[in-house]
């Protein structure tokens, strides 16, 4: 096993995955069910995700679930990966977040992203356009602004119970949203653990441009990507496979599907495309026994200089995924929780 250095944080986002023959409600509570697994493991957070007229994906108001989550644990951290600020209007995404940290005081995070809508006719029905994603630089600010109350942007104005508050603040990005991250003075979760490269980039653009502010003192980095862990290198891989076909069909159908079994999947006749797509999707994640993974994770936070790793796994089998974080909490050391 890898010695990670003191104070590594490893959490959790779960993105509430259909399966073929599940309805989107078993998905949530599913969600909700796993977050009280991930507690008693001792991650530090559970996160949950924002998509909007995705098959595949029932997480659409991440804030609700987000409550869901909180009531039913009681000490792991809950937030989401993220709210994404295009799609809706800042004030309303502080006063969500103040609702939370009223009701679940000194555990939730507010993690925020500059995607929008997946498709025109979810843009539409946000009534968003592509272009919110370059406001997301002014979006941010005027969201901490209601937290502060110092925002400008409507004067005389106050989000309520928010003002005062003191909810993290995280953002998800690459590239741009990188550096915009460095410049508000705030934490950044950046993925994927396979492209190596472009993480490393992106991490040495935030640290290099990170100014310190009111909401932290100095840059912090949270890495994310795919973990998987089995007995054995091969079904571990075996794992990825649901996740790697729906991102091949969506690629070629432009659908995200629900997840299917792995040996359905295997006795498909894929195009040579699909092909292609699928064989990408199953390479560069990190997966194989546990020694392989903490040696693996060890080697990516040693490159990135990261304080935390944030695992963002689906699998078919919600067992198997469950089995997943229960070797990868052992293989990176982390104390279980008591009831």
């Amino acid at each position: 096993m890898s010695t990670f250095p003191d104070g590594i944080r490893f959490s959790v986002l779960d993105r509430s995955r259909t399966r073929v023959g599940e309805d989107a409600p078993q998905a949530l509570r599913d969600t909700v069910r796993l977050a009280r697994e991930i507690e008693g493991l001792g991650y530090h957070r559970f996160w949950v995700s924002e998509h909007h007229g995705v098959p595949g994906v029932a997480g659409s108001a991440p804030t609700v679930l987000a409550a869901a989550v909180a009531a039913a644990t009681s000490r792991v951290r809950v937030g989401t990966g993220g709210v994404m600020l295009p799609n809706h209007q800042p004030l309303v995404v502080a006063e969500q977040f103040g609702v939370l940290e009223s009701l679940f005081p000194g555990r939730v995070d507010m993690g925020v992203g500059r995607s929008v809508g997946f498709t025109d006719g979810i843009r539409r029905a946000l009534g968003r356009d592509k272009d919110d994603a370059d406001r997301f630089a002014e979006q941010l600010t005027e969201l901490l602004g209601w937290f502060t109350g110092k925002q400008t942007a409507h004067p005389q104005v106050h989000a309520r119970p928010t003002e005062g508050l003191r909810v993290p603040p995280f953002v998800l990005a690459t590239g741009e949203g990188a550096t915009i991250a460095a410049a508000a003075g705030l934490p950044l979760v950046v993925g994927d653990l396979r492209g190596r490269d472009r993480l490393l980039a992106a991490v040495d653009a935030y640290r290099c441009g990170f100014r310190p502010s009111p909401w932290a003192d100095e840059p912090y980095v949270v890495v994310a990507g795919t973990v998987a862990v089995a007995a054995t290198e091969a079904e571990a891989r075996r794992l990825l496979i649901p996740e790697a076909w729906s991102l091949a069909y969506s690629r070629t159908q432009g659908v995200f599907p629900p997840l299917e079994a792995p040996e359905r999947i295997e006795g498909l006749a894929m195009t040579e495309r699909q092909r292609g797509f699928y064989e990408s999707g199953l390479s560069g994640h990190v997966h194989g026994t546990e020694d392989q993974v903490a040696e693996a994770l060890g080697r990516a936070v040693e490159e990135t200089g990261a304080q935390e790793v944030l695992v963002t796994t689906s699998t078919y089998d919600r067992a198997a995924l469950s089995e997943s974080y229960r070797r990868l909490a052992r293989a990176v050391g982390l104390t279980p929780r008591t009831a």
